[in-house]
């Protein structure tokens, strides 16, 4: 539920990047002293983003479920990460930008297996899954026209991920381990954010929401836990802080 809260945030901060930009499209750009000038000049430009998100998995049940009265309720849990990358942005015309962000993100994130929803102490298992992703997003942004020192814009594209922490799993006894998630994973990835333009830098705080495109669960035949489950998909909801120039 949380999760379509923040969804529907940023489908609304979407909708108003492009109002704005219809609006400013009919007003002259600002005349005047500002940072934007400076930055405008420059064809490509490279920075640093940290941020925090919260990712989880979102899950969907075999036909095997209903033969296993142990087993109710399959459901992912969200949990809070960090992230860091490095930035290279090349200008597309002028209210366009190719972004290539590599960089590395630290998650956990958990699926709980419930019995008896109608009790309070009703899940009884948890599966805990710690990465380390290396993050290879490609990205195109639509900025809108400048408004002074800021500007807004949209942002989307597809990301690639890979669990580095994966083989040390891979090496822990395999009867812990109720379920085995593919390393590799490739998502699209939509987000909005705004631009403000400083003497030396460029600050853009940005929201994203991104989620996997293809299935991610390996499947188990021996495990109870990977039997129930037909699909597995990653997500995750981030906040981002670019620092550019």
């Amino acid at each position: 539920m949380r999760y379509k809260f923040w969804v529907k945030v940023l489908s609304f901060t979407i909708l108003g990047v492009f109002i704005s930009n219809s609006a400013a499209f009919g007003q002259t750009q600002p005349k005047g002293n500002y940072n934007f000038w400076e930055f405008k000049k420059k064809p490509f430009y490279f920075g640093l983003t940290l941020g925090g998100h919260s990712s989880g998995y979102l899950t969907s049940n075999s036909r095997k479920l209903v033969q296993h009265d142990s087993i109710r309720i399959i459901s992912g849990a969200d949990k809070p990460g960090l992230h860091v990358n490095i930035i290279t942005n090349l200008k597309i015309g002028e209210y366009f930008d190719f972004r290539f962000i590599p960089g590395f993100a630290f998650s956990e994130r958990r699926i709980n297996y419930t019995n008896d929803p109608n009790q309070s102490n009703s899940d009884f298992l948890t599966e805990r899954i710690e990465s380390v992703f290396l993050e290879i997003p490609m990205l195109m942004r639509f900025k809108s026209a400048p408004y002074k020192d800021k500007r807004l814009f949209v942002v989307g594209g597809l990301k690639y991920t890979y669990d580095v922490s994966s083989n040390s799993r891979a090496r822990k006894d395999q009867s812990v381990n109720l379920l085995k998630i593919a390393p590799h994973d490739f998502q699209f990835e939509i987000g909005a954010g705004v631009q403000f333009f400083f003497p030396f830098f460029i600050f853009s705080p940005e929201i994203k929401y991104s989620q996997s495109l293809g299935n991610i669960h390996v499947f188990n035949g021996s495990k109870t836990e990977s039997t129930v489950i037909d699909k597995i998909l990653s997500r995750a909801l981030s906040i981002s802080f670019h620092f550019e120039g």
